[in-house]
């Protein structure tokens, strides 16, 4: 489990920690570990850019993240090679998952700006593991979504980084960001490199 070293309230597992979306044993032993409800909020993940506000655990609906300002509801939010993130202000907690399509969508900024909007407007923010530019090919038509963020993986194809693009959207905010690349470095699932269904887990709470 990685632990980002701001004011708390943020954790993202690894392989090691098991699988988050599937077994219920290893959400138990997170939940122990970060001394939080057992019972989670989460939506239904779609590469889009919807946000949920949400005061209670249980699954909010169809969309890619949430945010609360209740102290007793953990934030949750799976991934295997996109990129989690987590955004606090004093009195709320933001989660995201970002993929490619999100980060095209604008969900990171539209996370912040509903925060923002209801008068907590985050000050801290993780960028938890995913896929790196090492590894990440993509196509023209996806590369030229990200005239900022294209790189180059280390076969020599087009890819994109997708952390730098997402640290765009939190341009002002202090945010730490994970080192490594899912697909090619041990200790994170990855569906790129072996079409798991296991998730890691993005956790933000109050």
């Amino acid at each position: 489990m990685i632990i980002p070293p701001l004011s708390g309230g943020m954790s993202f597992t690894e392989a090691i920690d098991g699988d988050m979306r599937h077994d219920p044993n290893a959400c138990q032993r997170l939940s122990l570990a970060c001394h939080i409800a057992d019972q989670w909020a989460t939506v239904r993940q779609e590469h889009g850019a919807v946000v949920h506000r949400v005061e209670r655990a249980g699954r909010a609906g169809a969309g890619d993240a949430l945010w609360t300002t209740a102290a007793d509801v953990p934030l949750v939010v799976f991934t295997a090679d996109c990129v989690g993130v987590i955004v606090r202000s004093d009195d709320a907690v933001g989660v995201a998952h970002a993929g490619w399509r999100g980060v095209i969508a604008g969900v990171v900024t539209e996370l912040r700006e509903a925060m923002d909007k209801a008068g907590h407007p985050p000050v801290r923010a993780a960028i938890g593991p995913g896929i790196g530019p090492c590894c990440f090919e993509v196509g023209p038509e996806v590369a030229d979504q990200f005239p900022q963020a294209t790189s180059e993986t280390t076969w020599g194809t087009v890819s994109v980084d997708l952390k730098s693009a997402i640290g765009r959207q939190l341009d002002g905010i202090e945010t730490w960001v994970a080192d490594g690349c899912t697909r090619h470095q041990p200790g994170w699932f990855s569906h790129r490199r072996d079409e798991t269904r296991s998730r890691l887990a993005t956790v933000g709470w109050i």
